[in-house]
């Protein structure tokens, strides 16, 4: 294992700007899903705890929310400023408690500066209005200020990307935050409150608590003084948060799962759409929200696609992030391995047949063969469920109505992917699909410029884009009269 910087292995929460541990003494272990390995331990918060953060992001908004834009601006310029010049030092911690490549994690955490440069540059783009009055003496305003304390509650898969959509908008609006990263990647979540520090964003404003997420979740859901919750994970806690929240009328943005169809007609370039194909299905492992949860191929290039796909899928290196060309790691845990070995015996009884891979790795542990089932069927798991793991399934199409007819079968939208060389067919499946990511010709297409959101089950609000910040603001009417005109 590389060497872990003692500087941003943080073993305490931030509340109020002071570091803490849990009231009762209590830690609970982070290991490295690669080797199994406790790497540290990170405090086992409650609801006592986050009732405490919260109440210092309260405090810290009476006075966050009057500085101006510019300053906030300012802030963030020297939050972006900070992660890049830690880059390979973040980028080793998350890889350590996550399991994801190298080159990935340098890549996320590039990507959380990123968005923090992007919300730096929205600060000062959060216009109000001056409306046209029915009445000769008033005078309509329309302001824009910030929503208050926001809860962040975000996954182990982006554990660093994932925080920066959420408080690079809260900071840069006037909000103040507490934030609950994942238990299995706590490290990179409490990252955050150290670079806040090196930033000199005042204290309260950003509070980071880790442990018990029913406790946790709970205070983060009924306190009043959370006027936003904002969360990234799966569709079933998201639906828990939002009946949570409903109690208090709580502003809610939800990224949630999805079931990503990639549409490869027989017009494709066929040896872009299998490139475009190993990126969307095997970044992270398959352990992504917009990971291609189906591919859908024409019968006329079915089987040279999944001949070239098993080819590229069969040469991919595992192994552990310190290896050099690594490009798939473990997955996060047994469960995640389970999960998958699930999935493939259900195809297996539903008709599939397993063309590379469709096992555990002969790494062991939390490793699993990069996998291609043929044969796909509505049948099978798949169709319904989200893999979150290193397994395509390939189902086969004959028209392009019964293709779009197949991709929008679920009662997800988040991402679809599809190819084709053909410019009207573009704009017809770029329409008729129902999702709120569409990527025609290429794999990744998640960028800090554009909004990140999906339709259906899949979630609520945009992340990214200028509309990323409109969660983050409410809009007030003001009437202005007496004014002797």
């Amino acid at each position: 294992m590389l060497a872990i910087s003692e500087e941003f292995k943080i073993q305490s929460n931030i509340i109020a700007g002071e570091w803490v541990g849990s009231d009762s003494g209590k830690t609970f272990d982070v290991t490295n899903p690669a080797t199994g390995e406790v790497i540290g331990t990170v405090p086992e918060c409650g609801a006592d705890e986050t009732k405490r953060a919260i109440d210092a992001a309260e405090v810290a908004f009476k006075s966050f929310k009057k500085t101006t834009p510019k300053e906030r601006a300012e802030m963030l310029h020297r939050l972006h400023d900070v992660i890049m010049e830690n880059q390979e030092a973040l980028a080793n911690l998350l890889s350590a408690e996550q399991g994801k490549p190298l080159f990935e994690a340098r890549g996320e955490v590039g990507m959380s500066a990123a968005y923090v440069r992007w919300y730096a540059e929205e600060a000062r783009r959060v216009y109000g209005d001056v409306v046209g009055s029915p009445w000769a003496d008033r005078r309509i305003l329309v302001t824009r200020e910030p929503i208050g304390v926001v809860s962040c509650i975000t996954p182990w898969n982006f554990p660093s990307s994932m925080l920066a959509r959420k408080i690079g908008p809260a900071i840069a609006a006037g909000c103040t935050v507490v934030c609950k990263p994942a238990e299995a990647t706590p490290y990179s979540g409490l990252a955050w409150g150290k670079l806040a520090e090196m930033a000199g964003i005042p204290s309260g404003v950003v509070n980071i608590v880790t442990g018990d997420p029913v406790a946790i979740g709970g205070e983060l859901t009924s306190h009043p003084a959370v006027r936003k919750v904002t969360f990234t994970g799966s569709t079933r806690v998201g639906k828990l948060i939002l009946q949570q929240c409903a109690e208090s009328v709580k502003k809610c943005s939800m990224e949630l799962g999805g079931n990503a169809p990639f549409l490869v007609f027989d017009d494709a370039d066929v040896d872009r759409a299998v490139e475009g194909a190993i990126a969307a299905k095997y970044r992270n492992s398959g352990q992504t929200c917009v990971c291609t949860n189906r591919f859908l191929a024409q019968a006329g290039i079915y089987d040279q696609f999944v001949e070239k796909l098993v080819a590229a899928t069969s040469a991919l290196k595992v192994g552990q992030y310190t290896e050099e060309g690594v490009q798939q790691g473990p997955l996060i845990n047994m469960a995640a391995v389970e999960k998958c070995e699930t999935f493939v015996a259900d195809a297996k009884e539903n008709g599939g047949a397993i063309a590379t891979g469709g096992a555990r790795h002969a790494l062991g542990g939390n490793f699993f063969e990069p996998t291609v089932i043929t044969n796909a069927n509505e049948n099978m798991l798949f169709s319904r469920d989200e893999i979150f793991g290193p397994v395509a399934p390939v189902y086969k199409f004959e028209t392009e109505e019964e293709a779009l007819e197949m991709a929008n079968a679920t009662r997800y939208g988040l991402a679809a992917y599809f190819y084709t060389q053909d410019l009207g067919r573009t704009y017809r499946v770029m329409e008729g699909l129902e999702y709120g990511l569409v990527g025609v010709n290429e794999g990744v297409i998640t960028t800090v410029e554009a909004p990140f959101g999906g339709f259906k089950e899949s979630g609520l609000g945009k992340e990214g884009g200028y509309q990323g910040i409109e969660d983050y603001v409410e809009s007030k009417y003001v009437c202005v009269g007496g004014l002797g005109l």
